[in-house]
């Protein structure tokens, strides 16, 4: 028996706690399925998504586009004062 969750912050907890469960290999996606009522190919492409997305949470990316954004602006006054 499988069940609809909607989509919300719990529900994202949610699908961390179960792809994280599933990278620990305590249990098979067949257990973990029956555990959570959630389809074995759904754990497993959470799973997936879950592996793909970890470099995402060590990326500065935030702090790159900060100072890129920073950065052109200064190229754009630099620009002005040539002109005048």
């Amino acid at each position: 028996m499988y069940y609809k969750i909607k989509k919300t912050k719990t529900f994202r907890s949610f699908k961390a706690k179960i792809a994280i469960e599933a990278l620990h290999e305590r249990e098979s996606l067949t257990e973990l399925s029956r555990k959570y009522g959630i389809h074995p190919n759904m754990i497993s492409r959470w799973k997936n998504e879950f592996l793909d997305r970890a470099l995402e949470l060590f990326n500065k990316s935030g702090h790159v586009k900060k100072e890129d954004a920073n950065l052109e602006k200064l190229n754009a006054k630099i620009g002005q004062l040539e002109m005048e």
